[in-house]
This record gives structure tokens, C-alpha cells and sequence, in this order.
């Protein structure tokens, strides 16, 4: 990631609208019972929670879906089907490299699904190791900033450890590495700057063009993977 490269975490996310609503509180809720299952049920000592419970917060999941949730991780709520973090590596259209990040309480449904969805559009999933070699994960801080700031901004997030920054529609998104960035997020919040999300992600270390009609299928491909319940993010080396 050399000089301002840019390249897309979540590749495809849609305004939500009443009848989405349900099906995003699910798959936040997933993310919340994961991180909960794995560090505890208390953000302040779960960096990780602390990072989900803000993300559906941004997205006005109610205060009681998130405590259940937490319940279900730390298995306060008895009879609840475990659910599993699992990322699937593909190819989609035109050879661009996906890794499909999931939160699952039925891994074989799970899979089943993607693999139609990606054959539908000439994709396919490929054994662990094949495409995630071509990705590296990355901490990334997302903030709200006016242009006229954005130069003294720049400068406070480099001074916090950032690895490198990108502006883009009013938005700086600070790098970092994935060690770094509850630090650096912590560094820039006392800076009093705006922060919309903060989360792991992966970035590719090189990126392909897709001609028209593969770009056109591609589109469409995220759409459907959008929309099914397990999916959480797409990563990919466009």
C-alpha cells in the first residue's frame, strides 16, 4: 500500500430501507455474538465488540437487539445454534479474487448458496490458500472531515501511527496495521475527530480492470451476495 492507495472494504453496501432493515440487524447481531463469544461480553476489555456494538449503534440496531446478542456469545441464552466466522475464497467474473466473509449457524447451507450464487455468474469457490495470498489485512479508520481541514488531518493521523490515509467524498480513511488500530483509533478519538467505522479489513495487493461486461456481471453478483443473510463483507482486487 504505497503512496494514497485506495481500494474497496466493504465493496457493496446498500441504503437500508424498512424491509432490509431485519435482515442487517441479523447479520450485526451475528458480529456481535462472535466478538462476545470470543473475548467476553464487556467492550471495554473487548476491542472487538467494542467495535461491533458501534457499527450497529451507526446503523440504529435497538439497545435490546444488541444486548441479546451479547447474551448469545456469552451463552447466557441457552438452546442458540453457534455461529461461525468463516471466509470462503472465489474467483467472480473476469478472474477478479473475492473472499466472502460470513457469519453462519449452518456452514453447509451457507456454502451451498454461495457456490449457486457464484456459478450463476460464471464464479466459482477455490480451496483455502488460493486467493487470499493475494490480500493483506489492514486495520482501517474511517472519518468524517471538511476539505478545508483535511491537510491538518492528514497530518494528526500520520502523527497517531496511521500507515497511510485516502480522501474521498468527505471521508478520510486511515490505515493502519491490524496491531495498531485500537491504539491509533483511540489516539485519534482524544484528537476529537469524527470517526464513522473503524474495523479489520483485507486489502489487495494488486488490483485488475474487468471489461464492461464483466464489471456489469460482477455488479450483479455482489447484489445477490448483498442480499443473502450469512454474508457480512466482500473483499476483492478490483
Amino acid at each position: 500500500m504505497s503512496g494514497h492507495s485506495h481500494w474497496a472494504g466493504i465493496k457493496h453496501k446498500k441504503s437500508i430501507n424498512d424491509a432490509k432493515r431485519a435482515g442487517v440487524f441479523t447479520k450485526l447481531g451475528r458480529l456481535i455474538t462472535i466478538a462476545a463469544r470470543e473475548g467476553g461480553g464487556n467492550p471495554d476489555t473487548n476491542f472487538k465488540l467494542k467495535l461491533a456494538i458501534d457499527r450497529a449503534r451507526s446503523e440504529n440496531m435497538p439497545k435490546e437487539n444488541i444486548e441479546r446478542a451479547i447474551k448469545r456469545g456469552t451463552g447466557e441464552l441457552k438452546d442458540q445454534a453457534e455461529i461461525q466466522e468463516i471466509i470462503y475464497e472465489a474467483y467472480g467474473p473476469g478472474q477478479v479474487a473475492m473472499l466472502i466473509k460470513t457469519a453462519t449457524d449452518n456452514k453447509n447451507r451457507t456454502l451451498g448458496e454461495i457456490k449457486s450464487l457464484l456459478a450463476k455468474t460464471g464464479g466459482k469457490i477455490v480451496p483455502a490458500g488460493s486467493v487470499s495470498f493475494l490480500f493483506k489485512q489492514v486495520g482501517n479508520i474511517n472519518i468524517a472531515v471538511d476539505k478545508n481541514d483535511l491537510y491538518d488531518l492528514e497530518m494528526k493521523a500520520i502523527d497517531a501511527g496511521a500507515e497511510d490515509t485516502f480522501y474521498s467524498n468527505n471521508t478520510l480513511t486511515v490505515y493502519t496495521r491490524p496491531e495498531d488500530l485500537q491504539k491509533i483509533k483511540e489516539n485519534l478519538e482524544k484528537a476529537r475527530m469524527k470517526i464513522k467505522d473503524a474495523a479489520l479489513v483485507w486489502a489487495p495487493l494488486q488490483k485488475i480492470s474487468l471489461s464492461e461486461s464483466d464489471k456489469i456481471a460482477y455488479e450483479k453478483l455482489l447484489e445477490t451476495l448483498d442480499d443473502q443473510q450469512d454474508v457480512q463483507e466482500i473483499y476483492d482486487n478490483l
